[in-house]
């Protein structure tokens, strides 16, 4: 039998065979756990698996001698147990927070990644957001940057925005500008997630669980608020959970990431998962070409030109630096 990861808590899954929402307890089969990849979880949301279960029969009580029902379905006493990780078609992963070697996969299968920024409150962390990109390239997930909180954004805030526009939409990304607060571009953002699984990543603070009850007023994720000392959110999402729409389709939520270290990328690979780089490359004198020193580099060029940006060339000399620069 096969079904879909919908919720992860700690050792414990809520499955469900999507489109179908009839979720039910698992637990994952030991040699699966034990199967090193490095990474700290071997089952994430979205993932496709094989599971077993053995209904329990009817049973008499040996001290009362009182018939108890059996158990047809998977419960929380009798749990349906996952046997086997379908190959992913895609997945989302970054370098554990820990300061090992060990990756953590923050969702498989998605047909798009949604990354929810804020200009302020909190001020966006470009190199962050360049990374989450940049890994997205790397494994094949499409994304739309999700910019929220644009009621709170006035003049002083516009000459900001439209950089973050010219920078993004250069490089060929899809910036949406909603307010979760006022509804402002929600209807087009729900419209983007029927019939699909979406990921909803970002740093705390940015939005996201109250993005999703503005997409589904249904939907109770938990809403933090934002820390005055740091201006930075406070973790709400405790677990990787998936929540069916009702206007069609599924999201992941995700806890707010603090950092993000890329995983299984060579120095080399880099620059190749910069849109606006690779397009640019074609016309590099030398090949290969780190875009560094190179005389007769297109790519660097292109940003004296101001056709790519400045601040994602720099997010790129800080990904060929040490990995532990941003976080």
């Amino acid at each position: 039998m096969e079904a879909t990861v919908v919720k992860h808590t700690g050792s414990h899954y809520l499955l469900s065979a999507l489109p179908r929402w009839d979720l039910f307890p698992a637990v994952l089969r030991g040699k699966i756990r034990l199967k090193g990849s490095g990474a700290t979880n071997p089952v994430a949301v979205g993932d496709r698996v094989r599971y077993d279960f053995s209904p329990q029969p009817e049973r008499n009580d040996p001290e009362t001698g009182a018939l108890s029902a059996g158990e047809s379905v998977p419960t929380e006493r009798n749990p349906a147990v996952i046997t086997e990780i379908l190959p992913r078609r895609n997945y989302v992963i970054r370098r554990s927070t820990n300061l090992s070697r060990q990756s953590h996969i923050i969702a498989a299968n998605v047909d798009r990644a949604f990354i929810v920024v804020t200009i302020d409150f909190p001020e966006v962390k470009l190199p962050f957001l360049d990374r989450l990109l940049v890994t997205c390239e790397v494994y094949n997930v499409p994304v739309t940057i999700v910019l929220n909180k644009c009621d709170l954004y006035g003049e002083e805030h516009k000459e900001r925005m439209d950089a973050f526009h010219f920078i993004y939409e250069g490089a060929g990304y899809p910036v949406m500008e909603v307010s979760a607060a006022t509804g402002a571009g929600v209807d087009a953002l729900r419209e983007c997630c029927k019939d699909s699984v979406s990921l909803f990543s970002g740093v705390s603070g940015v939005g996201k669980s109250s993005l999703i009850k503005a997409l589904d007023p249904s939907l109770d994720p938990r809403v933090g608020e934002i820390s005055d000392a740091h201006l930075q959110g406070r973790h709400t999402t405790t677990f990787y959970e998936m929540y069916r729409l009702a206007s069609g389709g599924f999201i992941i939520d995700t806890p707010g990431i603090r950092g993000f270290g890329l995983v299984d990328l060579r120095r080399e690979e880099i620059a190749a998962y910069f849109p606006e780089m690779l397009r640019a490359s074609e016309n590099c004198r030398f090949t290969p070409c780190t875009h560094t020193h190179e005389p007769g580099c297109a790519v660097k060029a292109a940003v004296e030109e101001g056709t790519i940006s400045y601040e994602r060339y720099s997010s790129y000399l800080g990904m060929l630096e040490d990995e532990t620069k941003y976080r």
